[in-house]
């Protein structure tokens, strides 16, 4: 499934950008964004999917998502009835962070952590009591008192130890211009067609190169091949099958772009540490709701 590039608005005046967002239910809207964003999710309980990972999550969700990592939430089950859910969001750049350590060298290693959390992190429960009432007072201070309690929160995070990384890789991001078009061009291209990708020869024309600096860029800017790339929307669009449908597994591994059910199986094991079978099972018996 190709994933929207969301617009985030950062106004001028400002360094990062607050989102107080309440819903009767939270839709399934799969984008990304070259900012980190950072989302605490109160009365709601759902799924949440960061790149290739795929989870359940509850009240005061608590998630990290790094730079262009495709992401989103689902939920339609609030726990008190008489409230909207909410989702409270911060969005910040690198570019802040790095500006940031060179103004004040003690925040450093906040810029070097955040520099190593492309992947995303979910939160512990002790981190979480700590950083969650920080976040649900923001709405209520002046903007220049919210400077230091943002700063507050971030160093919080870096101090979970026990935060896990979400998704499998991280999405390289491309600072120039040139190169961030010519990258979305052919990401365009293979999340709208992933079941079947069109050959190296044409996404190389598409990119205007040659298909050794097509392989060498690609390489460059996501971490992997584009068979691996491939391989990874095609399971992303099957885990989502498996979890909402009841499909067969031979048909799901056919409309995800598998001609042999064996292949499929394979792969998706290799990656997912599971068959499909063992997957829809173990989502079948933690429901969200």
């Amino acid at each position: 499934m190709r994933p929207l590039l969301e617009h985030v608005t950062i106004e001028q005046g400002h360094s990062w950008s607050l989102l107080w967002r309440e819903l009767p239910e939270i839709p399934f809207i799969w984008h990304y964004h070259p900012e980190f964003e950072l989302t605490l999710t109160l009365n709601a309980q759902g799924q949440r999917y960061i790149g290739d990972h795929l989870d359940n999550f509850t009240d005061q969700d608590l998630v990290l998502v790094g730079p262009d990592q495709p992401h989103t939430w689902s939920a339609s089950h609030r726990f008190d009835d008489t409230r909207p859910m909410l989702a409270i969001v911060i969005w910040f750049t690198t570019e802040w962070l790095e500006k940031l350590a060179a103004i004040l060298p003690e925040l450093r290693p906040l810029y070097q952590y955040f520099s190593r959390a492309h992947r995303g992190l979910v939160f512990s429960d002790a981190v979480k009591a700590q950083v969650v009432p920080l976040m649900r007072s923001l709405n209520q201070l002046s903007e220049p008192a919210r400077i230091p309690v943002l700063l507050q929160i971030l160093i919080e995070l870096t101090k979970d130890t026990a935060a896990n990384p979400l998704a499998s890789e991280a999405v390289p991001t491309v600072t120039d211009t040139g190169g961030r078009n010519r990258l979305n061009r052919i990401l365009d291209l293979l999340h709208a067609q992933f079941q079947h990708p069109p050959a190296i020869a044409e996404l190389a024309q598409v990119s205007a190169l040659s298909v050794g600096a097509f392989h060498r860029f690609f390489k460059r800017h996501t971490g992997c091949t584009v068979l691996e790339y491939i391989a990874r929307l095609r399971l992303g669009h099957a885990c989502q099958l498996l979890i909402q449908t009841d499909k067969p597994i031979a048909l799901i591994a056919n409309q995800s772009g598998y001609e042999s059910l064996a292949h499929f199986n394979r792969q998706f094991k290799g990656i997912k540490g599971m068959t499909p079978s063992q997957f829809r099972k173990h989502y079948l018996q933690h429901p969200p709701c």
